[in-house]
């Protein structure tokens, strides 16, 4: 369709499509939108900022932890009893293991280490002959029940004959 001038018709969407012609209006516009860019660029900023972050994290677990005091004082000791155990367990195992290579690496320790060694290579050679023992008393038990069950048949012949 053309008007007798040649050109299109202008729609009314066309005009909205090209945005305000107000200056007051785009200029409220071009306010929003450096508002949002410096919210946007705040946020952006705040995730950034890697130790402030990490302070607000310990700040809330140290809120929670205190409030989770504050709700029920004996659970939270108990747990910081077992955390305490824990530790000292951990502690007193790494101090053993230390003292052990330490006592292994003098000659005294290194005599100890040795006597422990043979001493059990005497309780696995003593359970070893005590194995072979009961071994050797089952078969003895067993022959001597076969041996009583044949003279008892060898009886029992007899007399029928």
């Amino acid at each position: 369709m053309s008007t007798s001038s040649g050109s299109t018709p202008s729609r009314p969407d066309d005009a909205a499509a090209q945005g305000p012609t107000d200056p007051d209006t785009i200029k409220a516009e071009i306010e929003a939108t450096r508002e949002q860019l410096g919210r946007t660029v705040d946020e952006l900023s705040h995730r950034l900022d890697v130790p402030a972050r990490a302070k607000e994290g310990a700040a809330r677990a140290k809120d929670t932890a205190v409030e989770t005091y504050r709700e029920s004082p004996p659970a939270v000791a108990g747990a910081g009893a077992a955390l305490a155990g824990l530790v000292g367990l951990v502690v007193w195992r790494r101090r053993r293991k230390r003292r052990r290579a330490a006592a292994a690496s003098t000659a005294a320790g290194a005599a100890l280490a040795q006597a422990q060694a043979e001493t059990r290579r005497a309780r696995r050679d003593a359970a070893r002959e005590a194995k072979k023992a009961r071994k050797a008393v089952a078969r003895n038990a067993k022959a001597r029940a076969a041996r009583t069950a044949k003279r008892t048949k060898r009886t029992a012949r007899r007399a029928r004959r």
